[in-house]
């Protein structure tokens, strides 16, 4: 069993340095692609990746392990779900990435930790006192992070905000069928729900350009394969048999990913004002996670 934690563990931790990185791959493809058209193509690329990932498995099992037919119903049902809220989410942050900082985008989006759990007080799940200071000290950080100069929030931090919402919401579908289906099933039919939403919407409200797509074939290929194919799957597997505070606080492990990689790659710069508010915001995860005795 603890092998089996150890392996989870390592697994969410692989996935959080790989999606602390993507927030480069989003940044960067963005000169070159429109949020619809990379989030399209990058969704469709990790859906076909992991199709001979599916076959190479089946054929893996043993003869003797049952076929669980049941399990085609929950899991069409929680990979369109799962799709439609990965779309919702991914396109509110891909806009919010083009306004705003791939390490202000990291850290806002890992706002869903602290946002899990208020959640889950309409699936009557209780909150204890350490959630709601962890979250007027996540408040109080993304203040500090993001205000500048005017009581407002950037247009950027506002869409990569919402998107932390949904990206919540997504988690908690996760958490529902990823013991009822297949991970890497599961996963895949979400990237085909997103990709195809996303390149619907390019078409309606985009302009694709073949060769500043053929441009941005780094971003897009790190973002579908790793990001999307891997890093996604990897979180649908590493969350089964995982205690939740745990896996959420190791994924919670991107924002401050994200800002090393945009400090390393990019050269981007958080001033005092901005990294006090990294802080609080990294303390008040950090405190949302601590468990409190009955």
């Amino acid at each position: 069993m603890k092998n089996l934690q150890l392996r989870n563990s390592l697994l969410l931790l692989l996935t959080a340095t790989i999606w602390g990185v993507a927030f480069v791959a989003q940044s960067v493809g963005m000169d070159y692609v429109q949020p619809f058209t990379f989030n399209g193509i990058r969704s469709i690329i990790g859906g076909l990746v992991l199709i001979p990932c599916i076959f190479l498995l089946n054929r893996l099992k043993s003869p003797s392990e049952p076929i669980q037919k049941s399990s085609s119903r929950p899991l069409l049902a929680g990979g369109i779900l799962c799709g439609l809220c990965l779309f919702a989410a991914s396109s509110f942050q891909q806009f919010g990435i083009k306004y705003t900082t791939v390490g202000k985008a990291g850290f806002i989006t890992a706002c869903y930790i602290v946002i899990v759990p208020i959640l889950g007080l309409f699936l009557k799940k209780k909150c204890s006192p350490l959630i709601w200071v962890s979250v007027l000290l996540a408040l109080v950080g993304l203040y500090f992070l993001c205000m500048s100069g005017s009581i407002s929030l950037g247009l950027g931090d506002l869409l990569v905000l919402i998107g932390a919402f949904l990206f919540s919401i997504h988690i908690l579908v996760i958490d529902h069928y990823s013991p009822l289906a297949d991970g890497v099933q599961l996963s895949c039919i979400q990237f085909f729900v997103c990709g195809v939403l996303s390149l619907i919407c390019m078409f309606l409200f985009e302009t694709p350009d073949l060769s500043m797509i053929l441009m941005a074939w780094l971003p897009i290929l790190y973002a579908g394969v790793l990001s999307c194919g891997v890093a996604y799957t990897l979180q649908v597997v590493g969350q089964k048999n995982m205690n939740p505070t745990v896996a959420s606080l190791i994924l919670s492990m991107e924002s401050c990913i994200s800002v090393l990689a945009g400090w390393l790659i990019l050269g981007q710069a958080l001033s005092s004002r901005e990294l006090l508010g990294c802080v609080l915001m990294f303390a008040a995860i950090i405190l949302a996670q601590i468990p409190v005795r009955k």
